[in-house]
């Protein structure tokens, strides 16, 4: 077999990577385990039972791979995965990767017209889904006017994944590749606008797992990872996938929706060490907890992204676990996240620090850089930041431009080096004149007992002056009135800049939000 490794240089920081001239990351992440002795060792324990050891994990990757192969698939077509959070989400996955092919996870909660769409944008080869999604798959199949010439369930009739690999070969050899080459796809969120095909090379895996899993997280061989946060999205993929690969740890996978409930149950369960969720869902539990303590033996992280985490919510977690919430940024282009705050070095509210193997510079309006404390564009650089978008060469243009990327959100970073999220680019409202972070009113109206959760966008007044405008989810049990709305209006004035406090305020059951946990104010404006 010919050289497919990454060598680790743990004398400088941060870590040096060094990648053979033929590098298929598949062969590090699957094949290696074999031959480190972890063939026995449980890779993957399912909430609804269950368990894949490495062994069967590389013998059915192989399979898959083989199965792709015999399908004609050539290299660098895709293979569109509509997967929910099981084994055979890392068979595909890594199958396709192992063979040459270039898998694209899809968020398995989107409808016909979305999958419609990625169906005919990605001109892809094969599709593989989960029956449980036939519903929206199948019609998206039917109306799309390209026609993928492979289409499978992953269980079933004799035609299902499951069914083709029982015959296949359980060898085979990774196909050629490198550490730049194309490697899978990632559909970004698309807070507003269509998705668009995040495009990632074979060695993006590997430096968010090294730089953010083990220089970071500190990830050891004896963890179980626990994700919330689904497999078909970046952070979930690093948390539920290659971050316990890497380290040569296990993962336990929920197929379901991760309610308070069924995460605690999970939790209480396998006992997993590091456990990774999203500020709404922490908000959510810890209502739940109030109600009904549960516990928490084994664990010793816990980590936040998706949205900036509310320090309010920090400190209750903290108070009612035990555990600390590591909250930090990242994105689909950059694969994960690139700030974080540390184990010992932790600033509630704040994004923390820039993540080894990264570099971050914050624009004013005229693209000069910020040195103070100032607000502006967040500017990320490093080496898992994905090369372009899929058939977009404009957004491509103006979003990876010379090696940085735009990330779209605005910070400013302290006095201290910590970074505060002050909310997306076109979400920042100017009041009176002065730059006004929404996500600075919410966290101050989460602080409040009777809130659960509120998103704040701006709207214009009588004059057609933008003012914000707060809507806001109380917790179960509270009624919601005039005195309460004055109450959180007194809240909000006791706490921030006087021009800062919502001039309105809405009670709504639910607020909109990608599948990712990103609330979409764009529906609220």
């Amino acid at each position: 077999m010919q050289d497919h490794t990454v060598t680790i240089d743990n004398s400088t920081s941060p870590a040096g990577l060094a990648f053979a001239d033929n590098f298929n990351v598949a062969v590090p992440f699957i094949d290696r385990h074999l031959d480190e002795g972890r063939g026995d060792k449980t890779a993957i324990f399912s909430a609804t039972g269950g368990r894949v050891s490495y062994g069967e994990l590389a013998l059915n990757v192989n399979k898959v791979g083989n199965c792709l192969n015999a399908m004609g698939i050539a290299a660098g077509e895709r293979v569109l995965m509509i997967i929910k959070d099981a084994p055979e989400f890392y068979y595909v996955f890594w199958g396709a990767i192992k063979a040459g092919k270039v898998p694209v996870p899809l968020n398995t909660l989107l409808r016909a017209k979305d999958f419609q769409y990625m169906i005919e944008d990605s001109a892809c080869a094969a599709l593989v889904y989960s029956p449980e999604f036939a519903d929206e798959v199948e019609p998206a199949l039917k109306a799309t006017s390209h026609k993928p010439v492979h289409v499978m369930r992953t269980t079933g009739d004799e035609t299902s994944l499951l069914s083709c690999i029982k015959n296949a070969s359980p060898t085979l050899e990774p196909a050629p590749a490198s550490a730049s080459s194309d490697c899978f796809w990632l559909y970004s969120s698309g807070t507003t606008g269509r998705s668009k095909g995040t495009v990632h090379a074979h060695a993006n895996m590997v430096v968010t797992s090294q730089y953010y899993a083990m220089d970071i997280l500190g990830l050891r061989e004896d963890d179980v990872c626990f994700s919330a946060a689904k497999l078909f999205f970046a952070y979930g993929l690093g948390n539920g996938m290659t971050f316990p690969l890497w380290a040569g740890a296990s993962a336990v996978l929920l197929p379901g929706p991760p309610t308070p409930q069924s995460t605690f149950e999970v939790i209480e369960r396998f006992k997993p060490s590091i456990f990774f969720g999203v500020p709404t869902l922490y908000a959510a539990q810890l209502q739940a907890l109030e109600a009904d303590p549960r516990h928490f033996a084994g664990l010793r992280r816990c980590v936040s992204a998706g949205e900036a985490l509310p320090g309010d919510i920090y400190r209750r977690w903290l108070e009612k676990t035990g555990v600390s919430i590591l909250d930090g940024i990242g994105s689909t282009e950059a694969l994960h996240i690139f700030i974080s705050n540390r184990t010992d070095d932790i600033k509630p509210g704040s994004s923390g620090k820039i993540v080894p193997g990264y570099e971050a510079r914050i624009l004013d309006d005229a693209g000069e850089e910020i040195t103070g404390e100032q607000s502006g564009r967040l500017m990320i650089k490093g080496a898992s930041t994905a090369g372009r978008y899929w058939n977009n060469p404009e957004k491509t243009a103006a979003t990876m431009i010379g090696g940085w990327l735009d990330t779209g959100d605005t910070y400013f970073r302290d006095a201290e080096g910590y970074y505060h999220f002050c909310g997306r680019n076109d979400d920042m409202l100017k009041v009176g004149g002065i730059w006004c972070s929404p996500f600075e009113i919410e966290a101050r109206l989460i602080e409040h007992p009777k809130v659960l959760e509120a998103a704040v966008v701006g709207r214009a007044d009588d004059a057609n002056l933008v003012k914000p405008a707060a809507f806001v989810v109380l917790r179960d049990g509270v009624e919601a009135d005039e005195q309460l709305s004055e109450e959180l209006m007194q809240h909000c004035k006791s706490g921030l800049a006087k021009y800062k406090y919502p001039r309105w305020l809405s009670f709504v059951e639910d607020l909109p939000k990608t599948a990712t946990g990103k609330v979409q104010r764009f529906k609220l404006r």
